[in-house]
């Protein structure tokens, strides 16, 4: 048996990456850029989902095991090729409340974001912004109407969004003072992907 380690699938010309759980022990998998849903034990394209765990999945391809996390970059090489390639497509699965979610990064600092249409950038609380780092202090100042009312706002430029391996750079982001349990996935954001939802998945692909 091969060996167990913590990285994308490299199967021939394929990537791999997990992209969430879809319940009763199936797994939304990202293969060469194409969602696949796979039970413990189904194979699609020579990838064989051997464990389903949370935010995590085992994999057999070639007959060595990999362990996948959702949040991490898949990678690709073909035959005689050496420089893995980022792909262009995310592929979200919902939750049980309906919501479409993911775990990802921003300015390299791994967080969880939720998809919101209706947010026009990224949005997060102050604690969160400290917790990664970001100087949002520095940030221009402004007001937003909220549940409670106009509240103080930040507003600044967050270098790196990443999801699924997908990069976006120079995403505009507002801190606010409220805390709040998830970061929310504006506008900002999405407007540079075409998107597409299929029951219970959305697709997301990048712009040219």
């Amino acid at each position: 048996m091969g060996a167990l380690v913590l990285a994308p699938v490299l199967a021939g010309a394929q990537s791999v990456s997990l992209a969430g759980s879809m319940g009763n022990g199936r797994a939304l998998l990202l293969i060469d850029g194409q969602p696949q849903t796979l039970a413990v034990g189904a194979s699609a394209r020579g990838v064989t989902l051997r464990r389903l765990g949370d935010g995590e999945a085992e994999v057999e391809v070639g007959g060595q095991r990999q362990l996948l996390r959702l949040g991490a970059s898949p990678a690709q090489v073909g035959i005689g090729a050496s420089t893995p390639s980022v792909g262009n497509v995310i592929v979200l699965p919902a939750s049980e409340g309906g919501h479409f979610v993911a775990t990802g990064t921003i300015n390299g600092r791994t967080v969880q974001f939720t998809v919101d249409t209706g947010a026009t950038t990224v949005a997060l609380s102050q604690s969160e912004a400290n917790r990664i780092g970001l100087d949002w202090k520095s940030g221009q100042r402004g007001q937003s109407m909220t549940a409670n009312g106009l509240v103080p706002v930040h507003s600044l430029t967050l270098s790196s969004v990443k999801i699924a391996g997908v990069e976006v750079m120079n995403v505009r982001a507002t801190v606010l003072p409220a805390e709040m349990p998830v970061i929310l996935l504006g506008n900002s954001f999405l407007d540079r992907f075409t998107m597409r939802r299929d029951g219970d998945t959305m697709r997301l692909e990048k712009k040219p």
